[in-house]
């Protein structure tokens, strides 16, 4: 493919977002900057509205909203770290903390999404991959450690 599905640019500690909207317009400026949309409105208008059908807070603190449409150019990961936890209408009733932005172009093998969903799921249940993404000071760290879950993904 060429391009890494997450990049250092694509990292953000810190975010003081006061809901899930501003995270994901956030978020989706990281993926644009790095010009892997060709309409970064159109682009989170698609999340906004999948977040409507049901909630992405899959529980553990972590949120996966996604958006698959024309207006992605490059699979991409972006992930955000909120300071507090903000309500995301989570499966388990919990606050968020970590947010993976997934964009998946349209044209792309229709199960891109999904193989990345996959993989973040695998994870997921490792508690100390949580608890190592949640603490992790060094934005390097982070990368080293999701570039391990996304390479071969979707080659």
């Amino acid at each position: 493919m060429g391009t890494a599905i997450i990049n250092k640019n694509l990292i953000k500690f810190d975010m003081a977002c006061p809901d899930k909207s501003t995270v994901i317009a956030e978020l989706a400026k990281l993926i644009d900057q790095e010009h892997r949309l060709n309409e970064l409105q159109d682009y989170t208008a698609e999340v906004l509205h999948r977040e409507t059908l049901t909630s992405t807070g899959i529980g553990y603190g972590i949120a996966v909203p996604h958006g698959k449409c024309k207006a992605v150019d490059v699979p991409t990961v972006a992930f955000g770290r909120i300071n507090h936890g903000i309500e995301w209408g989570s499966l388990d009733g919990q606050p968020v903390h970590m947010v993976f932005l997934l964009a998946v172009p349209d044209e792309a093998a229709s199960t891109d999404h999904l193989k990345l969903l996959a993989a973040l799921a695998r994870k997921f249940m490792d508690e100390t991959f949580r608890s190592s993404l949640l603490t992790m000071k060094d934005e390097e760290a982070v990368l080293h450690l999701l570039s391990g879950v996304f390479d071969k993904v979707l080659q």
